[in-house]
């Protein structure tokens, strides 16, 4: 059985009217931490929970080329097909500008066993390459394929060479919504002729996560990885509730470990509306925001609240914070709870006090922010732009011990002082090494803890 844990991390204390904005909002904020534990080891195999996998694979005619690329994609899905547990349900589809299945041959899933993984496997053996690419048409078969599996945990591996030619961005903004918590993708592209601005939009709208692989050889190691992953998940469909009072409004609620994944617009419930089947509104002021599956695992979100101002001793409960998981009659169960407070004084000293954890990820998100920015001035040949947004990111990325994306960062400028954010654009970058810094530019490290909010 999985057991979550919620805590709260703020500063509660807020400039009295006096010295804050009267007659405006401020804003009060919380880094929420939620820890998942007796699943089994994340990336670790969760016994006998209901799980479903479908494995996309892009078929279009630039996977031909080299010829490595196609056979390395096979190698991969052969071996996320053995990852998988027996019994757990699965498919494997080939992408063009269509979608098609491979296995079985009709739109429907097959139980994991000895037979249907070698069947399975002798299916992508025969694969070859041809034909454009919709990735919108992918998830809608495959959404197809899960909507007749009544498990929560479903999971999908997307894996795609180039750009998404044969839809419109509208097209596929419509296909992400209409499949949206139907299940989470994890989208992979390989070599350098993708776009990561397609592949982050699936990511974020399914729950996922986005990478490069630059070298083909590197398919093999990084599925089997994302399978292991999937099959060590055992709670599926979990949501963070927030409940704010009269007199205040949800800012935003991000997730922000281990990646910065806004959730705001994924809301689910209105006013007076039941947020699940079987159980009571939590009223006008209530909404969810999907988190996905979980295993033993722990992520962090940040929560913020826009308050009217107070007077100095005045204090309000800003947001109610919980952990809904589908309970045995698939109705929410709360499996905790945390409490976001508003404190208003006149002390300068403990209303302007910033709390780590809020400081911390909000320059993560800005990290992430100003990286994309920079890499899109760079690549519009604003040079002076990408100069200052990517200097800024090196100042953030040193303040924040990011050490991972410190050193992607300098793959693309020249760092003279890291304190300062003073950098030079190298003349020539790999595309690989850019890209890399645009996937993993959301990534992120926690820091220290401070006291707990109760």
């Amino acid at each position: 059985m999985t057991d979550f844990r919620l805590d709260v991390y703020q500063n509660e204390y807020l400039p009295d009217a006096g010295i804050g904005a009267a007659g405006g909002t401020q804003q009060v904020s919380a880094i929420v931490t939620v820890t998942a534990s007796g699943a089994g080891a994340s990336g670790g195999m969760a016994g006998s929970v209901p799980a479903a996998e479908v494995i996309i694979v892009d078929c279009s005619g630039s996977m031909g080329y080299p010829q490595t690329k196609m056979a390395e994609a096979k190698r991969a899905t052969a071996t996320a097909i053995d990852t998988l547990r027996d019994g757990v349900p699965f498919a494997v589809i080939a992408g063009t500008h269509e979608a098609k299945m491979i296995f079985p041959q009709q739109a429907y899933l097959v139980p994991a066993n000895p037979a249907s993984r070698a069947e399975a496997k002798q299916a992508v053996q025969r694969l070859t390459p041809g034909g454009g690419t919709a990735i919108g048409s992918w998830l809608h078969l495959a959404d197809q394929v899960f909507a007749a599996h009544p498990s929560p945990l479903r999971h999908a591996i997307l894996l795609t060479d180039g750009n998404n030619q044969h839809e419109t961005a509208e097209q596929l903004d419509a296909a992400i919504a209409s499949v949206s918590g139907h299940f989470t993708v994890d989208a992979r592209g390989v070599g350098t002729d993708w776009v990561v601005a397609e592949l982050r939009k699936v990511a974020q709208g399914l729950l996922g996560t986005v990478d490069i692989v630059a070298d083909p050889s590197g398919l093999e190691a990084d599925f089997r990885a994302m399978a292991e992953k999937a099959m060590g998940k055992a709670v599926g469909d979990v949501r963070l509730r927030v409940w704010t009072p009269q007199g205040a409004s949800l800012a935003f609620v991000k997730q922000v470990l281990p990646e910065v994944q806004d959730l705001t617009a994924q809301r689910i419930g209105g006013p007076a509306a039941p947020l699940r089947q079987g159980e009571v509104s939590g009223g006008p002021m209530t909404g969810e925001f999907p988190t996905g599956s979980w295993g033993d695992e722990s992520r962090d979100y940040h929560v913020a609240v826009d308050v009217r101002p107070g007077n100095a001793g005045e204090e309000m409960l800003a947001a109610r914070v919980a952990l809904v998981v589908p309970g045995p009659d698939g109705s929410g169960q709360i499996a905790g709870q945390g409490l976001v407070r508003a404190v208003w004084t006149d002390d300068e000293a403990l209303s302007t006090r910033i709390n780590p954890q809020v400081a911390h990820y909000t320059g993560q998100a800005e990290l992430a922010a100003v990286i994309q920015e920079g890499l899109q001035a760079r690549r519009d040949g604003d040079e002076e732009t990408a100069t200052a947004k990517l200097g800024r990111a090196v100042k953030l990325a040193n303040e924040s011990g990011n050490a991972a994306v410190a050193g992607l960062l300098d793959k693309v400028v020249d760092v003279d002082d890291a304190a300062t954010g003073t950098v030079r654009l190298k003349k020539q970058v790999n595309d690989a090494d850019e890209m890399a810094l645009d996937t993993r530019s959301t990534k992120t490290a926690r820091v220290g803890r401070g006291p707990v909010q109760r």
